[in-house]
């Protein structure tokens, strides 16, 4: 309803026109469809077909208007809501990420901790095998020594046998 019980809707001449039109304000002819409604209606005053609109119009606009606001409100609570959402599922792929880059770190630390092992086995085996070196070294200077003392031996056999065995006297 507009300011001084004015409103959009045209004034009818009821006395110029004919069933089915209507005259509007500059005078052009509406055509007006008949929706099934009995001939044998009376006619209406245009003034209370005003009122009756302005009354309808004003009885249901305020709840409009409020069911337009809470439609408005409702729909920046789903902006908002999508905006949340959105933060939340981004926050779940960080997530799924540092969960990505966890394991990998439990990865490496296992890896880290094959080679610390391998490491040791290694020094072990550097240890055992310098061992197995210097017992192969003592092993093979024994068995120089005894090969030597056997030469020796066979020499001093030699020479004993050279010894025992008969010479001629020298002619003196």
């Amino acid at each position: 309803m507009e300011e001084g019980g004015k409103s959009h809707v045209p004034a009818v001449d009821s006395n110029t026109s004919s069933p089915g039109h209507h005259v509007a304000a500059a005078g052009e002819n509406i055509e007006v469809i008949d929706e099934g409604l009995p001939d044998d209606l009376p006619s209406l005053d245009s003034g209370a077909v005003e009122q009756l609109s302005e009354g309808l119009i004003s009885h249901y606009l305020p709840s409009l208007q409020d069911s337009k606001l809470a439609l408005q409100e409702l729909t920046q609570n789903q902006v908002v809501l999508l905006d949340t959402l959105e933060q939340e599922i981004s926050k779940f792929r960080e997530c799924n990420s540092i969960l990505d880059i966890n394991a990998l770190f439990s990865e490496a630390k296992y890896y880290h901790n094959k080679l610390v092992n391998i490491r040791k086995e290694m020094i072990l085996l550097h240890e055992k095998t310098s061992k197995l070196k210097k017992r192969a070294l003592k092993l093979q200077q024994k068995k120089q020594e005894e090969n030597l003392k056997q030469e020796q031996q066979r020499e001093r056999e030699l020479e004993r046998e050279k010894q025992l065995t008969a010479k001629p006297a020298k002619r003196t």
